[in-house]
């Protein structure tokens, strides 16, 4: 074997290990991103249970503001009705 095949052997060699080493490392720093990704996710899943939650306690507020506006005004057109009679 000559000396030049040789040398090439071994750098094609050292270059496919290193491959095979950076190959496994990104497997496992995918994996790594993956979990992380879910714990984002159950993370983003729960805000969006409490944001729900909220809306749905601020759309009861609002609803029952409503009610009392309404409550008001028909309290008002009876009163405005006794003036007018008792007038």
């Amino acid at each position: 074997m000559d000396a030049t095949q040789l040398l090439l052997s071994i750098v094609l060699t050292i270059a496919a290990v290193f491959l095979v080493v950076i190959g496994i490392q990104l497997i496992f720093i995918l994996k790594e991103l993956r979990r992380a990704l879910i714990n984002v996710n159950k993370i983003v899943h729960g805000f969006e249970a409490i944001g729900s939650g909220l809306d749905h306690g601020l759309a009861e507020i609002v609803g029952f503001i409503n009610g009392f506006k309404s409550i008001a005004k028909i309290i008002d057109t009876i009163a405005h009705r006794k003036n007018e009679k008792s007038d």
